[in-house]
């Protein structure tokens, strides 16, 4: 069973998550009314992929013994300057998640809760990818720049992305 502080932190990044899930849809509706459909692509399945950590830690919670509490959700910012900035967002969104997980990781360390610890190891390398991506995503449109063929062939490169959730195997 889950320690009443562990279970706390968990509600809340179960919470960050589904802000996650809205933001990315925000961003998405961006690119949407840009006519940049790859890119709202990206968004709509980045979107998907912050739900699938919301219903993977609930499940967790429960099956730890704990309780959920759902949280209402903050709106997130619905208006960006540029594609950059969306993206840049993002990247310290990402951030600001990794050093949340790393904090509930500390808990369970300091709590010796060995099966906490465990279930958070496959949310430390999804954090590592997102943030690679994000980064490498970020580092194209500088370079991009003004450049709007540049633009519609990353756009096109992203339309092709897709969620698939992950097998029981690979989730650790």
């Amino acid at each position: 069973m889950i320690s009443k502080t562990i279970q706390q932190m968990l509600n809340e990044q179960i919470n960050r998550e589904m802000y996650s899930a809205n933001l990315y849809l925000s961003i998405c509706s961006y690119f949407t009314d840009m006519e940049l459909d790859g890119f709202a692509n990206f968004f709509k399945v980045q979107s998907d992929e912050e739900l699938f950590h919301a219903k993977k830690m609930f499940d967790y919670v429960h099956n730890a013994g704990g309780k959920v509490t759902v949280m209402s959700v903050a709106q997130p910012i619905t208006a960006f300057d540029s594609v950059v900035q969306a993206f840049e967002v993002t990247q310290a969104h990402e951030q600001n998640v990794t050093q949340t997980i790393h904090a509930i990781v500390k808990q369970a360390i300091a709590e010796n809760d060995f099966t906490t610890h465990t279930f958070l190891q496959w949310f430390i390398t999804e954090q590592l990818e997102e943030e690679a991506l994000v980064n490498n995503l970020l580092k194209k449109l500088k370079m991009i720049g003004d450049n709007s063929s540049a633009l519609y062939l990353l756009n096109t490169e992203l339309a092709q992305r897709t969620f698939s959730p992950p097998s029981a195997a690979k989730q650790g």
